[in-house]
Parts: structure tokens; sequence; C-alpha cells
């Protein structure tokens, strides 16, 4: 590694830290992790509500607005995903995606609800490729980002509120 890296990744961590960047860097984690990165937002609120208990609700707003943000971003990349292997396709007429038995289940259930199923885009491991699932579908926009935004708001005061409760 280079000899900057670790002073830089110092002061950008301390700078997360400050208590005025907290809700903005509460924002950045949740959306980032919202995404099919392999990171959680929990600990950033909670440490932010622990810090500042009287941030609990802009913190949980500003989560659930990151978290959704990253949702949409994961939506408009399977939407992408499809339409790049259409026209794959159709440059290779001979070519075919390879289908499984569980592939074709799990497309016709998300079918069958539509953008209700992104109600559970907060479920760790399988919400944020759903988000992309829905994408790939292209099921509507904007009603998929509204079930994301309920489902990740009950999700963040849930679980945020039984922290706080906890510790």
């Amino acid at each position: 590694m280079d000899s900057w890296m670790p002073p830089l990744i110092a002061s950008t961590l301390g700078w997360l830290a400050l208590p005025s960047v907290g809700l903005p860097a509460v924002f950045v984690v949740a959306l980032l992790s919202a995404t099919l990165l392999p990171m959680g937002s929990e600990p950033a609120v909670f440490a932010l509500v622990q810090a500042q208990p009287e941030l609990f609700w802009p913190a949980v707003l500003v989560a659930t607005a990151g978290n959704t943000v990253g949702g949409a971003i994961s939506w408009w990349m399977g939407a992408g995903a499809h339409r790049t292997l259409t026209q794959w396709q159709h440059s290779h007429p001979r070519a075919s995606a390879p289908k499984g038995r569980g592939h074709e289940q799990a497309l016709t259930w998300l079918a069958r609800f539509g953008p209700k199923a992104c109600l559970l885009a907060w479920l760790p491991v399988v919400g944020d490729p759903l988000c992309a699932v829905a994408g790939w579908l292209r099921l509507p926009f904007w009603p998929c980002v509204a079930y994301m935004a309920v489902g990740k708001l009950a999700r963040y005061i849930t679980m945020t509120g039984a922290l706080v409760w906890a510790f």
C-alpha cells in the first residue's frame, strides 16, 4: 500500500465520525449498503443515535432515504443488465441464457407480487438482489421505490429502537 493511503483513510474515517457530518455519513453508508456491497448500515445509525439521542428520527429518516436511493440504483442496474442482455441476444441469436427451475420459480413469484415484493428489500442477503431483479423484470419503478421505502423505514425504526432499548 502506498504511504499516502493510511493517512487518507484515517482522516476520512475521522471526518465521518464528526457529529457535524453524522447524518451525511449515515446517508452514504445506508446508500452503499443497499447496493450489492456486503455491508450493513445499522451500526452507523446506532452509533449516531447513541452519541446524539435527539437524532433518533432524523437518523432513521436519513438512513431510510439513503437505503432507498441505493435500492433504486440496484433497480436501475437490474434494468440495465436486462437491456444489455437483450441487445446481446439480438446480436447473437443462437445464444440463450441458462435457466434453472429455481430461477424460473423466483421470477414467477416476483412477477406475481409485482412492486409489493419490494417491501422485502430490507431483508438481509436477498433484499438487495430483489431490487435488481425487480429492475430486470421492469416492474414499475416508482411503486417499487415506494414499497422499498416503506419496508426499509419499518426496519430502521425496529432495529434502531430495539438497539437503543437494549443498550
